[in-house]
């Protein structure tokens, strides 16, 4: 089985979730907790950029891992998207909707040098 690693995703969606779950599965990451497998990486939705602060908080107390951060209310365009991951002391948001492409291509840089 072609593994690339544990990814934890907080999304209180469930279509979204599974989406999400499947689009990495069939690229191959593990979606399913491993005992003693800490997540290389954390996908967290947030409904808006003021109350993602103590989400990513929590996240970052808990994990180790980056946080590549989900919402609907985030500006589209790199200098937008750049601007709120400073803010909230993160690598990257991904603004919703995206395509598949876009997902695993932010999964694919938030990774990046960190095997």
């Amino acid at each position: 089985m072609n593994r690339k690693g544990f990814i934890a995703i907080y999304e209180d969606d469930d279509l979204i979730r599974q989406l999400l779950e499947r689009w990495l599965g069939e690229a191959g990451y593990s979606v399913r907790p491993v005992a003693g497998e800490p997540p290389c990486l954390v996908i967290a939705d947030t409904p808006s950029p003021r109350g993602a602060q103590s989400r990513i908080e929590r996240l970052q107390a808990e994990y180790a891992a980056p946080i590549l951060v989900l919402s609907g209310r985030f500006r589209r365009g790199l200098a937008g998207s750049a601007e709120a991951a400073r803010r909230l002391g993160v690598k990257k948001v991904l603004p919703k909707p995206f395509t598949r492409k876009e997902l695993l291509s932010a999964v694919d840089e938030m990774l990046e040098g960190a095997e």
